[in-house]
């Protein structure tokens, strides 16, 4: 009798466009392959009609709940996550249950940071307020700030939120930082960086920008006691992850004009629904959780992710049947 075959699933939505070269990859090593119907992410309920099918999968950022791989196990053997946050997947049942979870770290370090830095630079120069008048017929000029005039507050400053402080502090800003565990002083004080509370923070920064994991101690850090003690003229950015931001407390603090305006690339559900209030506002940048676009970047997370996949496997990537173009991404 044959082998059963290994069966994959995929759902990472950034992968799915670009998979059809990596096919001959998989075909070769004699995977079988589901292909999931995907926007964002895949809910609990999504996942659940996946269960008991499949011996690994590569995703995105779906909800891997005790339940679902409760419901996936035995046969679920290795979760290849597509980037570097894992927080939608309950990391203590995937370790009850031995199912191994690989992500990439640093993945997206320097296209995230760049956005970062976009955002601030669209708000101190009043960029999209100024074309968005043009555009309506008036001609009218509005304040601006150079960088050097404001206060960035970076909540969160590892890989990413370094990243923020050293492109800044190339624009001579004033810079905060928060973290819940202490930061090197070499790089403190090479950046002119000053580690202070969160509120703080909150209370001295034009712009408020976080690079946290999300995790217990996170999550709405971003809330109604948060928000009302930043500056009336504040800018909260966000390109971390959408719930440690309490969207409702954000939407109050921006009707009653408490806070400036807000850069959100995530979202407490993604997509963002239609009918979001966040919609309304126009001091109010949105994106569709896209900070890490980057031709390089996305590559890159491609090829670790097909990698460690077959690695956990057991599965050596075959000299024949590769195309050139998939083996330039394949091997190191």
């Amino acid at each position: 009798m044959a082998e059963p075959r290994t069966k994959v699933l995929i759902s990472a939505p950034y992968l799915i466009p670009n998979f059809e070269k990596f096919r001959p990859v998989f075909h070769a090593v004699g995977i079988e392959l589901t292909v999931a119907d995907v926007v964002e992410r895949l809910s609990s309920s999504q996942l659940l009609s996946f269960a008991g099918q499949v011996d690994a999968v590569i995703c995105g950022d779906d909800e891997f709940s005790a339940e679902v791989l409760e419901a996936f196990a035995p046969r679920l053997k290795v979760i290849s996550k597509w980037g570097t946050g894992i927080d939608s997947i309950d990391l203590e049942s995937a370790r009850r249950l031995g199912v191994v979870v690989r992500n990439t770290p640093d993945a997206f370090v320097e296209p995230v940071s760049d956005s970062v830095i976009g955002y601030v630079l669209c708000f101190a120069r009043g960029l999209p307020a100024m074309d968005q008048s043009i555009k309506a017929g008036t001609w009218r000029k509005t304040p601006g700030w150079a960088l050097h005039e404001q206060t960035l507050g970076v909540v969160g400053v590892g890989r990413i939120g370094r990243r923020v402080v050293e492109k800044a502090a190339c624009f001579g800003m004033k810079l905060l930082g928060n973290d819940v565990v202490e930061i090197e002083p070499d790089f403190v004080r090479k950046h002119g960086l000053e580690m202070t509370t969160l509120h703080d923070l909150l209370a001295r920064a034009d712009y408020v920008s976080l690079n946290c994991d999300l995790n217990a101690s996170s999550y709405h850090l971003a809330d109604e006691a948060a928000l009302a003690k930043t500056k009336q003229s504040a800018v909260l950015i966000n390109t971390a992850r959408g719930r440690i931001v309490d969207e409702q407390a954000l939407i109050a603090a921006l009707r009653a004009n408490r806070l400036h305006g807000a850069a959100l690339d995530v979202f407490e559900e993604e997509p963002l629904p239609a009918d979001s209030p966040l919609r309304e506002f126009d001091q109010v940048m949105l994106a569709p959780h896209n900070s890490n676009a980057s031709p390089a970047a996305w590559a890159r997370v491609h090829r670790t992710t097909i990698r460690h996949l077959l690695e956990e496997l057991h599965l050596s990537i075959p000299d024949e049947l590769i195309s050139p173009e998939a083996r330039n991404e394949l091997v190191p």
